[in-house]
C-alpha cells in the first residue's frame, strides 16, 4: 500500500474515538439506539475503543460496520492546536469529507497512470465520445487538486471549518467524470447513472464499462455480473449480492461500499485499487440463493432516500447528520472501523 493511500485509511489506534463521539445516529435498521452529536457512544470504552467492534452487525450497529473516516480521525486527533471537544468535532466533520475527496483523487491519478492495469483490450462496440484532456494532464490536475485540499486540511482550524465543501466536491467531481469517460471509452457500457435498481434481479448481467454513478443498488442481485471497468462512484451497494461478480478494474469503488455489500471468495476485486480488502462478513463460498429474503426485507425497511440530481443517499452516521456528497454524487460512505 502506498504512503498516500495508507494515510487515507482509518487507524483507530491513533484516534481519540472521534467518530464514536462527534457524529450522531438514529435508531434504525443501521443503529440500535439514538445518539446525539458530541455524546459518546455507550459502547465506547475508556481507552477510546469500541467494546463491540467484533460483533457490530450482530449487535444492531451495521451502520458502524460500514463507516470509514478515510484517515481523518487520526489526523485530527494528532493536531497540536486542538483538544477533544466541540471545536475538534467541527474540524473532524469537515476533514472527514475532504479526506474522502483526497481518496478519490488518489484513485483518479492511479487510473490515469500508463502502467496501471486496466484489463484486457476490448473490441470497440459502437462510437464513443472522445474524452477531453490527455491522460498526463488529467493525472496532473487530480494531483494538483489533491495537494490543494491536503494543504487546506493541514492549515488553520478556522479556515478549515469555514470551508465550502460543496465547492470542492464540484471541482473534484468534474475531474473524476473526465477520468471515468476516458477509462470507459470504447467499451459501450450502459448509461445507468442514478438508476433505481434496488432489489432487481441482475444475476450475470453484462455491465462492463457501465456508468453506475449514484445508482441505487440496495439488495440488487448481481451474482456473477460483469462489472469490469464500471464506474461505481456513489453507487449504493447496501446488501447488494456481489457473490461471484467480477469487479476487476471498476472505477471509484470504495471500501465502505464493499463493507455494505454481500460477497464471497468468488468476487473478483480491483487488484490495482488502493487498499481494498475483502470484508470479514463475506461468505467463504459463493453458493447461490442464501439470505435473499433477509436482504430484501432490510431494503424495504431502509427505504429509498435520495437527493436530487443523483446525489448521495443519506444514511449511516454522516448521512444522517449532513446528507453530504463525496466526489460527484457520492453514495453514503460506510465504515470499516479498522483495528478496533
Amino acid at each position: 500500500m502506498s504512503e498516500s493511500v495508507e494515510r487515507l485509511a482509518g487507524d483507530c489506534e491513533r484516534c481519540a474515538g472521534l467518530c464514536c463521539v462527534a457524529l450522531p445516529f438514529t435508531a434504525s435498521a443501521d443503529f440500535a439506539v439514538n445518539k446525539a452529536a458530541g455524546t459518546p457512544c455507550g459502547n465506547l470504552t475508556a481507552d477510546n475503543r469500541c467494546g463491540i467492534h467484533a460483533r457490530l452487525r450482530e449487535s444492531g450497529f451495521s451502520g458502524c460496520s460500514v463507516y470509514d473516516c478515510y484517515g481523518a480521525g487520526q489526523r485530527v486527533s494528532q493536531r497540536a492546536d486542538l483538544t477533544p471537544g466541540p471545536r475538534m468535532f467541527e474540524v473532524f466533520r469537515v476533514t472527514r469529507q475532504l479526506h474522502e475527496l483526497l481518496w478519490y483523487l488518489t484513485e483518479a491519478a492511479r487510473c490515469e497512470e500508463p502502467t496501471a492495469p486496466r484489463g484486457e483490450s476490448p473490441e470497440p462496440r459502437g462510437e464513443s465520445p472522445e474524452p477531453r484532456g490527455e491522460p498526463g494532464a488529467l493525472s496532473r490536475e487530480a494531483s494538483g487538486l489533491r495537494d490543494e485540499i491536503d494543504q487546506l486540511v493541514g492549515g488553520s482550524a478556522d479556515e478549515l471549518v469555514a470551508t465550502e465543501v460543496n465547492a470542492w466536491r464540484a471541482r473534484v467531481g468534474e475531474v473524476l467524470g473526465r477520468v471515468s469517460e476516458r477509462a470507459r471509452a470504447g467499451l459501450g457500457g450502459r448509461e445507468l447513472r442514478g438508476a433505481d435498481l434496488a432489489g432487481k434481479r441482475m444475476r450475470g448481467a453484462s455491465l462492463r464499462g457501465a456508468n453506475l454513478r449514484g445508482a441505487l443498488l440496495i439488495a440488487t442481485d448481481l451474482r456473477g455480473a460483469d462489472l469490469r471497468s464500471a464506474d461505481l462512484l456513489g453507487a449504493d451497494l447496501r446488501d447488494a449480492d456481489l457473490r461471484g461478480a467480477d469487479l476487476t478494474d471498476c472505477l471509484f469503488l470504495a471500501q465502505p461500499q464493499l463493507n455494505a455489500a454481500q460477497g464471497d471468495l468468488g468476487t473478483s476485486l480491483p487488484v490495482a485499487s488502493g487498499g481494498l480488502t475483502r470484508p470479514g462478513h463475506w461468505q467463504d463460498t459463493h453458493s447461490a440463493g442464501q439470505h435473499e429474503e433477509g436482504r430484501h426485507m432490510r431494503a424495504q425497511r431502509r427505504g429509498k432516500t435520495s437527493e436530487g440530481g443523483g446525489g448521495r443517499r443519506a444514511s449511516g452516521r454522516e448521512g444522517r447528520e449532513r446528507g453530504g456528497r463525496g466526489g460527484q454524487g457520492q453514495a453514503r460512505s460506510g465504515d470499516d472501523r479498522r483495528g478496533r
